[in-house]
């Protein structure tokens, strides 16, 4: 320092030992103190430290010594598919496109959110989580031999988000760009939003081939099989009967501790059947042999055929550790009918589960409730204090929008008749104050002087049994009901273009919610072809809620925020809840291998191998060879 005023004070014919304070401070206050370098990780984490070292050998779930080989048939239900392409909106992907491509890092399946290098072998990302950047391993390659590099994680990000599913330019919203620092290494530069997951979620984004895609056109569906990065390459394509996938011996990142243990099974095949009956008769004969069943009463009675006597079928229950998932009833509020919050609530009321439960499910079910049901995040009794501070902004307008101010004042679970007659009781006084009344059998609005209506769409005949009990019960309080069955094809096209009155629709959460809820919840999904809001809903509060939930900076802050979002969503009945099992069932024919115990957050079924000496025996008991 004192070199450097040195120079200064001769260069400009000054006093150095006179002018050194002053020269000192104006120095100090016109140079910044170059930042600290980020260190480089292995990993990353959302709140805590990884849970593996950085010379890790294998995920502890694995069987490093697995065998490889052998098939694993999936059943894949509805007619066919037309494209090998399942990031963009048009035609109607093929299942299991997800294995031919990597990631920058992958999720240990042990831990709630945390990731590990994959394409990346490094990562550093800034202390106030404005940026991340990755190296990328210099050996990563496509399947057809071409480096993976920087120029195309830039690439992917432009493709998805400017010609993929609309879902991707809101679940990169925050990102404001992406830049290759050389071949090998990426910059994401995100905005002010303090949001802590998404450096993990960029992470996982797919890493597309630009020499592949750059000449071709990535929105128009295609049959091609066309290369990834990944374990597993498209070996098949057969529209109306299956694909089918083989490891890719030469996948560039078999010996990953990522990948130690997993991807073990040479072929994975899809077999399409037109519905889950024709499947069922499918996987008892042994033309599939893994499912996962989520039929209630083929559990409980339904394997009782000669091979699963014999012990050659084998069921598997495993308890879930994640969020419940929310299957429900969708309405679209798009439609008048259907604005106005009593009669939400009174067609609500028609849903008998506890018939349902003890009639068609051997009870094997409990109704869900919450959209973050079995999770510290589920809204339950009054709302807290923290809850109240996070709401009483949109006091008014959620006391207008949900008409009343119960989300403030009443506990969850919302108190509902356990019995039949007097929840239609209820109904029947929510819809006369929403000013309906019965005519000659029919529910008319005595404003409009229009009957109520509703058709539920669907596509799989199996929920009809779930349906139609609901659709008996609407319609004794004068509802004109109907259920219309479509193809996939037509199923798709309709909730794409909104052409419904109700549909089931799934809303999965993980232990950390975020950027998704905007695809859920938020009033730029409302109207995006193929977002998640089938519902429609578009509520500036709601709006809010997702973005504080998305920049939620503890672990306390993510779980009241999650309650007043969840609360908020359950007063509001934009759904009809149904039902789950606080398990994941599966059955097998015996052939495969697996380590226990499993992964506290998900199946891995990557981390299973074949028995081969099983599966040549199934196969000749079978009589294929």
């Amino acid at each position: 320092m004192k070199r450097w005023l040195c120079v200064l004070a001769t260069l400009f014919c000054l006093d150095a030992s006179a002018q050194a304070p002053l020269a000192a401070t104006a120095e100090s206050a016109s140079i910044e103190t170059p930042p600290e370098p980020v260190e480089t990780d292995h990993a990353l984490s959302l709140y805590d430290e990884p849970a593996l070292p950085d010379d890790f050998a294998y995920f502890p779930h694995v069987n490093p010594d697995a065998p490889i080989g052998g098939t694993i048939t999936h059943t894949a239900v509805g007619e066919s598919f037309d494209s090998t392409n399942h990031f963009i909106i048009r035609g109607t992907p093929a299942a299991g496109l997800g294995q031919i491509y990597d990631t920058l890092m992958v999720a240990n399946p042990n831990e709630p959110f945390s990731v590990y290098g994959l394409l990346a072998q490094g990562v550093r990302l800034d202390p106030e989580r404005q940026w991340i950047e990755f190296d990328l391993r210099p050996e990563a390659r496509f399947q057809d031999g071409e480096p993976v590099t920087a120029y195309d994680v830039v690439f992917s990000f432009d493709l998805l988000t400017e010609e993929g599913n609309p879902f991707y330019r809101s679940y990169y919203a925050d990102v404001e760009s992406v830049i290759a620092l050389n071949e090998h290494q990426v910059r994401f530069n995100f905005a002010e939003v303090h949001s802590r997951e998404l450096p993990l979620i960029v992470t996982q984004m797919p890493i597309l081939p630009r020499h592949y895609w750059e000449p071709r056109d990535f929105s128009t569906p295609t049959l091609a099989l066309h290369p990834g990065s990944g374990p597993y390459r498209i070996a098949e394509v057969d529209p109306g009967r299956r694909i089918v996938y083989e490891r890719d011996e030469n996948y560039w990142g078999r010996h990953l501790p990522v990948n130690i243990g997993r991807y073990n099974i040479a072929h994975v095949v899809y077999d399409y059947y037109r519905n889950r009956d024709i499947a069922w008769e499918a996987f008892k004969a042994g033309l599939t042999d893994f499912r996962e069943d989520a039929r209630a009463s083929t559990w409980a009675i339904g394997y009782d055929f000669p091979a699963a006597r014999e012990g050659l079928v084998k069921k598997l229950a495993i308890p879930n550790s994640s969020p419940a998932l929310m299957q429900a009833f969708v309405f679209n509020l798009r439609k008048e009918k259907f604005t106005d919050p009593r009669v939400r609530e009174a067609l609500s009321l028609t849903f008998d589960f506890p018939w349902l439960n003890a009639n068609i499910f051997y009870g094997a079910y409990q109704r869900t409730e919450s959209f973050f049901q079995n999770s510290d995040m589920e809204a339950k009794g009054m709302p807290s204090q923290a809850e109240l501070d996070i709401l009483a902004p949109y006091r008014d307008e959620l006391t207008e929008a949900l008409g009343s101010d119960r989300v403030f004042t009443a506990p969850l679970p919302i108190e509902e008749p356990s019995e039949l007659r007097p929840r239609l009781h209820r109904a029947l006084t929510l819809l006369r104050e929403a000013g309906f009344e019965v005519q000659d059998g029919t529910l008319v609005n005595q404003a409009t002087n229009e009957p109520l209506t509703l058709e539920i769409l669907l596509y799989d005949a199996a929920l009809e049994r779930v349906a139609q009990p609901m659709l008996r019960n609407m319609a004794r309080l004068g509802v004109q009901t109907s259920l219309r069955i479509v193809d996939i094809n037509q199923f798709l096209n309709r909730q794409r273009n909104f052409d419904f009155d109700m549909l089931i629709s799934h809303f999965p959460q993980s232990n950390n919610p975020g950027n998704e809820q905007r695809d859920f919840w938020t009033s730029a999904a409302a109207n995006a072809p193929q977002s998640r809001n089938r519902m429609g809903l578009a509520l500036p509060a709601v709006d809010a809620l997702v973005d504080r939930l998305i920049r939620a900076d503890s672990r306390d802050e993510l779980n009241h925020v999650a309650q007043a979002l969840d609360r908020v969503l359950r007063w509001g009945f934009f759904v009809i809840p149904h039902y789950h099992s606080g398990e994941t069932r599966i059955a097998y024919w015996d052939k495969f291998g697996f380590q226990e115990p499993f992964p506290a957050y998900g199946l891995d079924l990557d981390a299973w191998w074949v028995n081969g000496e099983r599966e040549a025996e199934l196969e000749r008991r079978l009589g294929r060879r």
